[in-house]
């Protein structure tokens, strides 16, 4: 079968609308028929499961830096194998990234240049005129590698305004696809770590058909599927090993941060996914062979796994005999206590000996190059792994020692952040979400 061709919907800055207008152009398409797989440039697991909500196909990320050759082309290789459009998403600009050598880092572009497809910008002109030109110029001149097919405005204020911007737009000869009018209730619900999950958000089908309705109205779709183009590898080689072959995975409202592309290579090699519900009081199944509590908001559940005493219990057993990994607010719950933003602290886990507080906030940012110091579920000790920190808890308890630590740490240039994590028995767990691991030492 031959890869569908792609698109890069991206745009100079984070807040300039392209998740609205990525969604709108899933739905929109879908509606037509048309077979849409969505992708996520860099290191983000909410807006993967809107895209899975517009389409009905799975979306995974695409990470430039965390993520080796193998790994990165398996991902849109997957994708663009399965579809007819592949409609990949961007993150904060379209060049933004760390400083790393051409292609590894990060940023929008690597993806759209690696695999020929084609950028579509949306340019945010609320407050501007002709100026919204000069910025697109210059993210189009920026990156020799890439092609910028054409630009959706958004936040237009009225047919007057649009005709300014698209008469600077003329002038440097990019040419408008679409543009969406200026409107607050087109806004998708927000939290702590961005918007709130796709299944929790009550009217996500109906908001999701608003915005179809408003791209058939403001958008050149015929226009926008002509520009498409671009390839990707056939290959779906390189996605990660399973862990272990039946693996019980939380899943609720508290735990439902795991990247896709991790899921998908477990079952690709044959791995049998177990879920379970914390919040609905049920331990892992004690037919499986390894525990994975990902991360997600138990901050704001943290009464009621408290009081989850079937799954406490349930998942303290299953540590005396099976390995049990926790990422971010997993790690959260394996731990001791958790405050909460009101200072009330609940008992959680004990399995690993640190204490957290979402109430003590402190933003905590960026890639994760980790090393681990001891054999466990995530591999042997000097394995290296790539991952991503993104998360406002604290830890109450004095950082690990060597004997406690999972993982030695640096940012994603080689900084030195110290130890990471805490490993206790067959129990391991971090604040970083595991994105690709090697056996380098």
């Amino acid at each position: 079968m031959t890869p569908a061709p792609g698109l890069l919907v991206a745009a100079p800055r984070s807040g300039s609308g392209k998740t609205t207008v990525t969604l709108a152009l899933m739905r929109a398409l879908r509606r037509r028929g048309v077979a849409i797989r969505g992708a996520k440039c860099g290191p983000d697991y909410i807006d993967p499961a809107f895209h899975e909500a517009a389409t009905g196909l799975p979306s995974l990320n695409l990470d430039s830096f965390a993520m080796p050759d193998a790994l990165l082309d398996a991902c849109a290789g997957l994708s663009a194998s399965e579809a007819d459009l592949v409609i990949a998403e961007g993150s904060m600009g379209l060049h933004d990234g760390i400083v790393a050598g051409e292609g590894r880092t990060g940023a929008n572009a690597d993806i759209a240049a690696r695999y020929g497809w084609p950028v579509v910008l949306v340019l945010d002109v609320s407050g501007a005129a002709q100026s919204a030109a000069a910025v697109a110029l210059g993210c189009a001149a920026y990156d020799s590698r890439i092609r910028l097919a054409g630009v959706i405005l958004n936040k237009v204020a009225s047919p007057r305004h649009r005709r300014l911007v698209e008469a600077g737009l003329s002038r440097v000869g990019l040419p408008v696809l679409g543009a969406f009018p200026r409107e607050a209730s087109l806004v998708l619900p927000e939290r702590h770590l961005g918007l709130v999950q796709a299944g929790e958000t009550a009217d996500l089908y109906a908001r999701l058909d608003r915005l179809a309705d408003l791209a058939e109205s403001s958008l050149d779709l015929d226009a926008i599927l002509a520009v498409a183009g671009g390839h990707a590898p056939v290959a779906t080689d390189g996605l990660p090993r399973p862990p272990a072959q039946r693996i019980a995975v939380a899943r609720d409202a508290a735990f439902s941060f795991l990247y896709p592309h991790m899921l998908a290579g477990w079952r690709a090699a044959g791995a049998e996914i177990v879920p379970f519900s914390p919040l609905a009081d049920e331990a892992p199944g004690a037919d499986c062979d390894a525990c994975w509590l990902p991360g997600g908001y138990p901050e704001l559940h943290a009464g009621r796994l408290a009081a989850a005493q079937s799954f406490l219990s349930g998942l303290r057993d299953f540590a005396q005999t099976r390995p049990v990994h926790g990422e971010c607010g997993g790690y959260m719950v394996l731990g001791e206590s958790l405050e909460d933003a009101d200072g009330l602290t609940h008992p959680m886990c004990g399995l690993l000996p640190v204490a957290t507080s979402y109430r003590r906030r402190k933003l905590h940012l960026g890639y994760r190059v980790a090393h681990l110091l001891d054999d466990g579920l995530l591999g042997t000790a000097g394995t290296r792994l790539v991952g991503h920190e993104f998360h406002y808890a604290s830890e109450l308890t004095p950082a690990p020692g060597d004997d406690l630590a999972l993982a030695r740490v640096t940012d994603a240039e080689g900084v030195p952040l110290g130890l990471a994590g805490h490993r206790r028995g067959r129990v391991t767990g971090s604040f970083f979400h595991l994105i690709a691991g090697t056996a380098e030492a």
